[in-house]
């Protein structure tokens, strides 16, 4: 009997789709044994994998290899789609004049500024707390000054503040540049710029392109506003107990599954895929 439910779900659920922070990870921004152990599982049983978050592609082959899987790597929000052997699939810069424009100090007073390049994290001043999101892979920032920076090769801007902050400066970039860039938050202190037209749903629409696989046989997990388009481009789509109440609101009809700290997506692929702890 436990046979069979598996091979009901593997036929349903070809490819996992996950965010990180939030979701897959725990507390600590960490990858659990137990999540490790599950998906090295699936992944044996020919289940495919999907990351999909705002870090720096150098930042999640280091998570990647932590978890012990092969997977498609969607990072900085869908700017940047990488395959399980690291060769590039997709990229999308920010128009320099505008990563040179989002430098001016009515977007970046009282916040953190960064940019995300192929090669490398740039901000423009030390934050010795933002290392605690990179323990698992020991990604470091190269502190810049960003202002004289030529904006070219640039996929994505983040500033980190206080919500409040964030929330005035996400008005006036949209006011600014609501049809010329992407925007969202992917927690309550980082909000991020990207290209027009990126998100992580973009993205996983052409992974799915890619493998052949059907949006319909695609399962996907989230937990951020970053995550909307991601989970509304799987055929199904996985709400996270912790979910910001912005994405909740978007998605009123998508399952609630366990929180991150509590390991909620391995638990609940455990029960679609009738795997025994």
């Amino acid at each position: 009997m436990l046979y069979s439910q598996f091979r009901q779900a593997i036929t349903v659920f070809q490819l996992i789709a996950s965010d990180l922070d939030g979701t897959l990870l725990d507390a600590n921004h960490m990858v659990d044994t137990f999540t490790s152990n599950t998906l090295q599982q699936l992944a044996a049983q020919g289940v495919q994998f999907v990351i999909a978050t705002g870090r720096h592609y150098l930042d999640v082959t280091g998570i990647r290899n932590a978890m012990g899987i092969r997977a498609h790597l969607i990072t900085s929000n869908g700017a940047r789609i990488h395959d399980p052997d690291n060769q590039p699939v997709f990229s999308r810069d920010i128009d320099p004049a505008i990563v040179h424009a989002l430098t001016e100090p009515c977007f970046t007073t009282d916040s953190l500024l960064n940019f995300y390049l192929d090669d490398a994290w740039l901000i423009d001043q030390p934050n010795e707390q933002v290392l605690a999101y990179h323990k698992d892979s020991g990604f470091q920032y190269q502190v810049c000054d960003l202002v004289r920076h030529s904006g070219k090769g640039v996929c994505k801007v983040l500033y980190i503040s206080e919500h409040d902050r964030l929330l005035e400066i996400e008005a006036c970039l949209q006011d600014r540049f609501g049809d010329s860039a992407a925007i969202t938050f992917s927690a309550e202190r980082c909000l991020e710029v990207m290209a027009p037209g990126v998100s992580k749903g973009h993205a996983l629409q052409i992974v799915l392109d890619r493998l052949g696989i059907d949006a319909s046989q695609c399962i996907a997990f989230g937990d951020g506003q970053n995550d909307v388009e991601l989970l509304q481009t799987a055929g199904h789509p996985r709400l996270m107990g912790n979910a910001h109440p912005r994405l909740a609101s978007q998605l009123p009809l998508a399952k609630r599954i366990g929180h991150n700290h509590e390991a909620g997506v391995a638990h609940h692929l455990r029960h679609l895929f009738s795997l025994t702890d």
